[in-house]
């Protein structure tokens, strides 16, 4: 597995469904099950992947400029 970051995620008053939903968040930032998607897809063209990662560009470019307004 790569070197990421270790999540960790403490459990207060029993309450095992806050401690979840915390750690989901967490992962999702971190960026970790995204890359472990990836890597079980397995070997991408070089065109593929380019257009892959112009859509996403392009996404997040539009999800920007709605903020910015």
């Amino acid at each position: 597995m790569s070197t990421g970051t270790k999540v960790t995620v403490s459990v207060k008053n029993n309450d095992v469904e806050f401690a979840l939903r915390k750690f989901k968040n967490q992962v999702a930032r971190n960026g970790n099950l995204s890359k472990a998607k990836e890597r079980a897809e397995g070997y991408k063209k070089p065109g593929v992947r380019l257009k892959e990662e112009k859509k996403k560009n392009t996404i997040n470019c539009r999800k920007n400029n709605r903020k910015n307004y």
